[in-house]
């Protein structure tokens, strides 16, 4: 009797061990599917966004191009709102995840993450004339973020009241249509999107000079993925040393902040 219990938990065992490793990205697991497929919501230039084609491009894009030909797979990629992102990598949907992706340590409870290849501040975007010029005008004010963005959060977790929405282009709208008092967005994303809007003519939008946070950037994988994370850091190294990735945000005439220190 006390063999066939030992037996049957030692199955059991066995099934457990097996089904946790499933949902990660070993190395030979992706190098034998021969691709990479990432979750990507393509509403965040410059990081991500669509090409008149429907193509998505942007500095992640080129960034895990490159990763990609080092590793001898391609680049499928997978569009989808931002909040759908990371619980999709963590059931093991998608190899990765890729948004201009804050690294926290609640998000590291859930997924893991490479090392940063970059740093990015989550900007306050206002109306052009609003009274409000830093942060400590944001008491008592209302303001728009991205859904499961590490903006909501902070700003939530610092008593702001906050109006959520799916897309980005939302939350800026909200600012222009006096829904919220200011905007929280990443710096780069914010530079760009109020550079576009701007052109147009009409109620201008403003990036204030003091930003809200300081945070860095990486891709998300599924746990599992271990030797798959070591192996693009190593890449990514190499990348941010010989400045291949300063060149990409060149590329697109965003600043760039590198993760190394020194």
């Amino acid at each position: 009797m006390k063999k066939l219990i030992a037996i049957v938990l030692c199955v059991i065992l066995t099934l457990t061990m097996a089904g946790c490793g499933t949902k990660g990205t070993p190395l030979k697991k992706l190098q034998k599917a021969g691709k990479l497929v990432i979750a990507t919501s393509p509403d965040f230039p410059p990081f991500e966004s669509l090409s008149g084609d429907g193509k998505v491009e942007g500095i992640e894009i080129d960034i895990l191009e490159i990763v990609c030909k080092e590793l001898g797979v391609t680049l499928e990629i997978q569009q989808m709102d931002f909040d759908s992102v990371l619980p999709g990598v963590q059931a093991g949907k998608y190899d990765m995840g890729v948004s201009g992706i804050s690294v926290t340590e609640k998000r590291q409870k859930n997924v893991l993450f490479t090392e940063p290849y970059c740093l990015a501040a989550q900007a306050i975007v206002v109306k052009e004339g609003s009274p409000i010029t830093g942060k400590a005008d944001l008491t008592g004010k209302t303001v728009s973020v991205q859904t499961g963005t590490t903006a909501e959060s902070f700003c939530m977790e610092n008593g702001y009241t906050v109006n959520a929405y799916a897309a980005n282009n939302d939350a800026q709208s909200a600012v222009l249509q006096g829904k919220v008092d200011a905007w929280v967005i990443d710096d780069l994303t914010a530079a760009d999107m109020v550079k576009t809007y701007n052109a147009q003519g009409g109620d201008q939008l403003v990036i204030l000079d003091e930003a809200m946070t300081t945070e860095p950037y990486a891709f998300a994988m599924a746990f599992g993925s271990e030797d798959t994370i070591a192996k693009i850091n190593t890449i990514l190294e190499g990348m941010l040393a010989d400045g291949t990735i300063a060149e990409i945000f060149q590329k697109y005439e965003a600043p760039f902040t590198s993760p190394l220190k020194g």
